[in-house]
């Protein structure tokens, strides 16, 4: 069943306040939201960057793409949308002649629309097929990996990605439970995950279910999401014009250390000024009004003129 609870844009106002000086109506120019999602940070942005400049968007769920042309709609023939992953923005900025981009966005976060979708399979708060593809054209569900992977292998994923240090013997269950049948569906996983935690560590009390961090493994190793994030800071040298900004939105440490990295070699460089030394997290006011804000992390960094 899906909840269809709207979806709010994490850090929308930061995140245009922060890039958006990289453009003005004397100097328009070119931006470029890695994850569309809905739209959210694309409006944003488009109207604050005056009213010649243009977007390029891209995502890897279709779906979202349909819903973010309707978000945009308003701005016309200023933006173009494609259905591709952020790893291949050289790609789509040859696709469309475009030399540099002197804004860059990414959100790494997934949508509350995907979230509560069910029949995604993000999320073991409601039942639905262990799928986790953010991209219908991948071929590797993560019940392929939970059925298919030996005891090793899935229990060093888990642990990789998920920085769950109860993976070993969250992978021996899985294991055990899949010696009698295959395991399809979330809430079958996320039950055998919550009794490989010791009684006292089920409680409903915890800050984060038991399960959080094997689905967010799994998520990020069916869809690559690690390599991806690489590939898309590699490239940014190449990309960002000089003196235009890129900020990159991650919500945990696996995604935020290669950022800080990558950035930090920019400023070592002398190829890179930081705009924020330290990342921007959410105010109070909005982990209130959405509690999955409160592990945004927003850093942005401007290329330095030649």
């Amino acid at each position: 069943m899906e909840r269809n609870l709207a979806h709010v844009c994490v850090l929308r106002d930061e995140a245009a306040e922060l890039l958006c000086p990289a453009l003005s109506v004397e100097h328009p120019g070119v931006i470029v939201d890695c994850t569309v999602g809905l739209g959210g940070h694309s409006k944003a942005l488009l109207a604050r960057s005056g009213p010649n400049s243009t977007l390029i968007g891209m995502d890897v769920d279709a779906g979202n793409l349909s819903k973010a042309k309707e978000t945009l709609r308003e701005f016309g023939d200023r933006v173009r949308l494609f259905h591709a992953n952020f790893s291949q923005v050289t790609d789509v900025l040859a696709e469309t002649g475009t030399p540099a981009v002197n804004i860059l966005l990414a959100d790494l976060g997934i949508s509350s629309s995907q979230l509560d979708d069910s029949s995604r399979g993000l999320s073991f708060q409601v039942d639905g097929p262990l799928d986790m593809r953010l991209d219908d054209r991948l071929t590797t569900t993560a019940a392929d990996l939970v059925n298919k992977l030996d005891e090793k292998s899935l229990a060093d994923l888990i642990y990789q990605y998920g920085e769950e240090r109860l993976s070993r013997r969250i992978a021996r269950r899985i294991v055990d439970a899949r010696k009698d049948h295959h395991i399809e569906r979330t809430g079958e996983l996320a039950g055998i995950v919550l009794r490989s935690y010791p009684p006292e560590k089920r409680s409903g009390h915890r800050r984060i279910h038991p399960a959080t961090r094997t689905f967010q493994a799994l998520r990020i190793a069916v869809n690559d999401e690690i390599r991806a994030l690489e590939a898309l800071l590699a490239s940014l040298p190449t990309v960002i014009a000089p003196g235009g900004r890129a900020g990159i939105i991650s919500f945990h440490s696996l995604e935020d250390r290669p950022v800080k990295r990558a950035f930090s070699s920019w400023v070592e460089a002398g190829t890179g000024r930081l705009v924020t030394p330290k990342p921007v997290v959410a105010s109070a006011r909005e982990i209130q009004a959405n509690p999955r804000s409160r592990s945004a992390k927003l850093r942005v960094i401007e290329r330095l003129a030649a």
